[in-house]
């Protein structure tokens, strides 16, 4: 282990996901663990820059691994977009005696750390809390397991009152440029098709499904669409697309929201993140730094964080191919 680390700060960035606490409980008590001290940076880069911090102990942690959200908090920072708010960073971090960092966050939050071992040499770990499993490096962030449950437990609740009125329901749930989401939840749900950005359907393809359903004895449908979808200009043009083609069907919208970012995480979730948290703080003290740790057959990994960053994830193509084989 590297000694020259005594003291490593961790973070919350961009957008909250379940397991972002269980991941930082998992960073204090490993620091606790190897008799390390743990600095928590409230308000991700921006409590960075106005040294907003706080010494945690393992006990500082104590019953928060079943909460949704961060307890640090979570904020967005224009000022650590610039030279000068980095150096005001800097500047606190070394006065605290920080000698390296965990950010927890997505893409954005990895660029920020990247920007900051570049310019000051500093040691950086991530580890990926996003809903949308949309980083490069490994099958599944912190919080996409969860957001899928919420999901699919949303839409059975709106089939049932889809069936009892002989109602077409499109849900859309969130996912701007990838439908892991939208292609999960709805094969876990049973949906009669699924929107994604990367397969643009069409409109009159939609229709024309929608109507093979409807002949062989469908009676009510639901349809999940990714926000980023690109079959129409948004869910609800959809919506009035299918009422003109389709007179037959009641159509209604259902926009799931915020509500896929919150709750209890998943026991999935929780293990994720605990074994993560381990790996980000071992890394750091072995001297490894620029790197995001991810999971990948089940086997912890580190990823470089350009990688992570820069690296597009694909659709699994197999998951589509069971999803048309569902639809008949």
């Amino acid at each position: 282990m590297n000694q020259t680390i005594k003291k490593i700060g961790v973070m919350t960035s961009g957008g909250d996901s379940p397991g972002m606490n269980a991941a930082l409980r998992s960073v204090v008590r490993t620091c606790a663990f190897h008799g390390v001290e743990c600095l928590g940076i409230y308000r991700g880069y921006q409590g960075l820059i106005e040294g907003d911090f706080k010494e945690m102990t393992a006990r500082s942690v104590n019953n928060i691994i079943n909460k949704g959200g961060t307890i640090l908090k979570s904020a967005r920072s224009q000022e650590f977009r610039t030279v000068e708010g980095r150096k005001k960073a800097y500047e606190h971090v070394k006065a605290s005696g920080m000698d390296a960092l965990v950010v927890i966050g997505g893409d954005g939050s990895f660029t920020g750390g990247m920007v900051f071992n570049e310019e000051f040499n500093f040691p950086v770990m991530g580890i990926p809390g996003t809903i949308d499993n949309d980083i490069y490096g490994t099958s599944s962030t912190l919080g996409f397991d969860t957001a899928l449950n919420t999901v699919v437990e949303c839409i059975d609740k709106i089939r049932d009152t889809a069936s009892s009125h002989n109602r077409l329901f499109f849900v859309e749930v969130m996912g701007r440029d990838v439908g892991h989401i939208a292609l999960n939840a709805g094969v876990g749900a049973g949906a009669e098709e699924i929107l994604i950005p990367e397969e643009d359907m069409g409109k009159d393809r939609l229709v024309e499904s929608l109507k093979r359903s409807r002949e062989s004895g469908k009676s009510s449908s639901i349809v999940v669409v990714a926000e980023g979808d690109k079959t129409g200009d948004n869910v609800f043009e959809l919506k009035d697309y299918v009422e003109t083609n389709m007179p037959e069907y009641e159509v209604r919208v259902s926009v799931l929201g915020h509500m896929q970012r919150g709750g209890s995480p998943s026991c999935w979730d929780r293990v994720l993140a605990s074994r993560m948290g381990v790996k980000a703080v071992e890394s750091l003290l072995e001297g490894k730094t620029n790197y995001m740790v991810g999971i990948n057959n089940n086997k912890i990994e580190l990823c470089p964080l350009d990688m992570a960053v820069k690296g597009k994830t694909e659709i699994d193509t197999e998951l589509l191919r069971v999803s048309d084989i569902m639809t008949v």
